[in-house]
């Protein structure tokens, strides 16, 4: 019907590939029931004489996706960033996680999260909570009435946290059951197992995790070789396991619903025969790895071995929650790795940009793209070029990810639906 129908006129890009962008100007989109139908240079014969929105001289992009973030460390971002992870957690992340316990501190926390992020134009993100179910199950029907894309899921912690934050295993496991059970989620919010890192869970969380997963088909999500820290622990603690991502494979973890791993920027070779199996996604989260990790995720090799990439914020350990920020930052760490690393290549605003919309989209179904098929799940983008001096729309993406802000997100549209958000 016509008034399903929606035509949009303006600049596109979008990715084709990881190495392409795809860049349609002055063309036109058309969306039946928020569903992309194409992009054509002139408005299909069947669609003439229905109202176009125009958007002349705008950019028309995906929007993003958020692979990593605390939900509960938001109000942090931004303090202790003069330490590495091991001195961070313990005077800064898990006294703030510990509030949690109220739940009336999470409400005043976690709408904000949510907000803040769809103001910056991230539609789609996977989050972690704290091991508090009250405060977990309140985020995840939040994310529920957002419109949001997401995964989220209650924390795991048994072992080497502090005791206001270790769990009783099997209460750690029976909690852990009934979110599943209870939040089985919808097409577009879904529950994801969430052991911290392994240096906090015991060998037994891990197992009954593995079961759960196995029973509810639930996927994982957790931090993977993020320092020489954590990777040397974790084999320290769990002798029996070849690497970091052994340890979730014997467990039985992996292949129980989407694999997705944090940082990944000390992988072995085990780990990535892993990744590779499983089809784990591996998410670079580069605000992170400067403030308090001490690595840059190989990303250009990681691509050379077919791996699925994405980009995260990892608010609170990234300090802001604009993922067109990280794109920038993204290629800024990869030529730093190559200037010190001869043998490694940097990558290109093409590569980032794809692992930050087509690439970390993949795992919520047909987003991150403008496409046949897709959703149109988008931002229109404005305001970014000096006055007298126009850019290309390649130009207008690439200063929008190094010196753009959410002022300059001047439409955003979810499901093919025009979101009025407070800024």
């Amino acid at each position: 019907m016509a008034s399903d129908v929606a035509i949009y006129h303006g600049d596109f890009i979008s990715s084709k590939d990881m190495d392409t962008l795809s860049v349609r100007k002055d063309a036109y989109l058309v969306a039946e029931q928020g569903i992309i139908k194409g992009i054509y240079d002139q408005v299909p014969e069947g669609c003439r004489g229905l109202p176009v929105t125009d958007y002349s001289g705008k950019l028309i992009i995906p929007a993003f996706s958020d692979l990593h973030i605390h939900a509960s460390q938001y109000i942090q971002r931004g303090r202790g960033m003069d330490r590495l992870l091991s001195d961070w957690l313990n005077p800064y992340t898990f006294p703030q996680e510990s509030n949690f316990r109220d739940i009336e501190y999470a409400k005043k926390i976690y709408p904000r999260v949510i907000r803040d992020l769809m103001v910056n134009g991230t539609f789609h993100a996977v989050f972690f909570t704290t091991i508090h179910y009250e405060a977990s199950s309140y985020f995840f029907e939040l994310l529920q009435k957002s419109g949001m894309y997401a995964f989220s899921g209650k924390v795991n912690m048994d072992m080497n946290s502090p005791d206001y934050l270790t769990e009783e295993t099997e209460k750690s496991l029976a909690d852990t059951e009934r979110f599943v059970a209870e939040h089985p989620g919808d097409d577009h919010v879904k529950p994801i197992l969430t052991p911290r890192f392994s240096p906090t869970c015991s060998m037994k969380l891990m197992n009954g995790l593995g079961r759960i997963g196995q029973k509810y088909h639930v996927g994982l999500q957790t931090h993977l070789v993020e320092s020489l820290w954590e990777a040397q622990t974790a084999k320290d603690l769990f002798p029996d396991c070849r690497t970091d991502a052994d340890i979730y494979e014997q467990a039985g973890l992996l292949g129980n619903g989407p694999t997705v791993f944090a940082h990944v920027i000390f992988p072995e070779d085990r780990d990535l025969e892993l990744i590779s199996k499983y089809n784990a996604y591996c998410v670079h989260c580069p605000d992170a790895t400067t403030n308090i990790i001490a690595g840059i995720m190989p990303v250009h090799d990681l691509k050379n071995k077919h791996v699925s990439l994405a980009v995260g914020s990892d608010i609170g350990g990234g300090h802001r929650p604009a993922i067109y920020h990280q794109i920038a930052r993204a290629v800024q760490l990869s030529k730093m790795k190559a200037f010190y690393e001869p043998e490694y290549k940097a990558i290109t605003l093409a590569n980032a940009f794809y692992m930050a919309t087509a690439g970390g989209g993949s795992l919520f179904g047909k987003v991150g793209r403008l496409e046949e098929g897709y959703r149109f799940n988008a931002l229109v983008l404005g305001g970014i070029a000096d006055e007298g001096f126009p850019l290309s729309p390649e130009e207008t993406l690439e200063r929008f990810c190094y010196n753009g802000d959410d002022r300059n997100i001047e439409a955003r549209y979810l499901d093919g639906k025009k979101l009025e958000v407070c800024q």
